[in-house]
């Protein structure tokens, strides 16, 4: 895992978006690299930053991190390549993979056993969108930074 080179402080070259990026070589130990690299992005935005990051947005992250690099993983040859940058009280997970087949969320079964992990990364984004590229597809996930102050996750609309 590469992390894509960042100004001294910490932001993309010619952005002035906060982010972070890693090649993953597709391994077994890629998702605890996600994961980690997931964690470690969150806790310097607060940290450097002084930007706000709830636990819950830190666990959800890590959580849409492992769903998302899973399935790339597991559905496509070759590296995967896990962007992550945020923006608008947002985080932004993106994950780019060799296989141009768009996924869909399976309709709920709750006799199915596993691969529920779309259905999962849906319910707890604020967005999520899928589009093929020239090779292979990227997937991107939004997720509130914070939680609204009145206990609703940022973003989601009380039933």
């Amino acid at each position: 895992m590469e992390p894509a080179p960042l100004g001294e402080d910490g932001l993309a070259p010619d952005t002035g978006a906060i982010r972070t990026s890693a090649t993953l070589d597709g391994d077994g130990t890629c998702i605890a690299q996600a994961r980690h690299l997931a964690a470690e992005f969150l806790v310097s935005v607060q940290s450097v930053h002084g930007i706000p990051v709830s636990q819950r947005a830190l666990d959800l992250t890590q959580l849409v991190v492992s769903e998302l690099v899973t399935n790339a993983r597991k559905y496509a040859p070759g590296p995967v390549q896990l962007d992550l940058r945020v923006t608008g009280g947002l985080v932004e997970v993106e994950v780019w993979d060799t296989d141009p087949m768009l996924p869909v969320a399976r309709a709920a079964d709750a006799g199915r056993v596993g691969q529920h992990g779309l259905e999962i990364v849906m319910a707890v984004c604020q967005g999520f969108e899928a589009q093929r590229e020239p090779v292979g597809k990227r997937i991107t996930a939004r997720l509130a930074l914070m939680d609204d102050p009145g206990g609703d996750i940022a973003g989601h609309r009380p039933l």
